[in-house]
């Protein structure tokens, strides 16, 4: 039984999702993994199903009805995961689309285990991270929302809308997950500040991010919006 779960929501991933499961199965430190797939068209859950076959209870499949924002996603993994096993101590949110390096989630863990984190942030604005092969504006959006962040919360996380995380299990049995209000890229910003708020210690952990080469991104206006609105929520909440 593993001690660490990695929890990946899925839609329309099928170029990606088989190859990622096979890498996080190949790395040195046994991880378990949870999909969540919102209903996807493109069979990525019945590629998903056929994994299972080979990796037996290691890979975990949870379904769901449609489209219900990545921030649900990840509530219904951790939730799932926390009833599935007290072994699971460490609980992981990673992209499908390789933007995230699988091989990181050994250096995610280890801040948490051996680090002193209770919150560990894969960062792409502390020294040593990067972003490759986005243009100017993305870049320009996410660096800038992430100044935006600390400026208005006064939260010291130098990428507050980093997606790629590890949260011990005691700071999720922390959070009321009934009080998380954002279920798109603000869910985000909402979960560092709540265990920040909680006084959990966040480590950033030097990342590159590479965008990614197959599939279609899950970034709209809205999500942008939804980000800009919460952070101002989050700080006269």
């Amino acid at each position: 039984m593993s001690d660490s779960l990695v929890i990946i929501p899925t839609y329309n991933e099928k170029e990606n999702i088989a190859k990622m499961i096979d890498t996080v199965f190949s790395l040195p430190y046994p991880f378990h993994l949870l999909i969540v797939d919102d209903g996807s068209p493109d069979g990525t859950a019945e590629i998903v199903k056929e994994k299972q076959q080979e990796y037996g209870d290691s890979l975990h499949l949870l379904q769901r009805a449609g489209k219900l924002g990545l921030g649900t996603a990840y509530l219904d993994g951790f939730r799932w995961g926390m009833k599935k096993s007290a072994a699971y101590v460490y609980f992981f949110e990673m992209d499908a689309d390789f933007s995230h390096n699988p091989q990181d989630l050994v250096r995610l863990r280890d801040a948490c285990a051996t680090g002193g984190g209770d919150v560990a942030v894969g960062s792409r604005y502390t020294k040593g991270g990067g972003v490759e092969n986005w243009p100017f504006d993305r870049r320009f959006l996410s660096y800038g929302a992430s100044i935006y962040v600390r400026l208005i919360t006064w939260m010291p996380v130098k990428d507050s809308t980093a997606g790629f995380m590890c949260y011990t299990r005691p700071v999720l049995e922390a959070i009321d997950f009934d009080a998380i209000r954002f279920i798109g890229y603000a869910f985000q910003i909402e979960m560092k500040h709540t265990a920040w708020k909680l006084g959990f210690k966040i480590v950033e952990v030097p990342i590159i991010f590479t965008d990614r080469v197959l599939g279609a991104s899950k970034m709209h206006g809205s999500i942008v919006k939804e980000a800009v609105l919460g952070v101002l929520n989050l700080r006269f909440r």
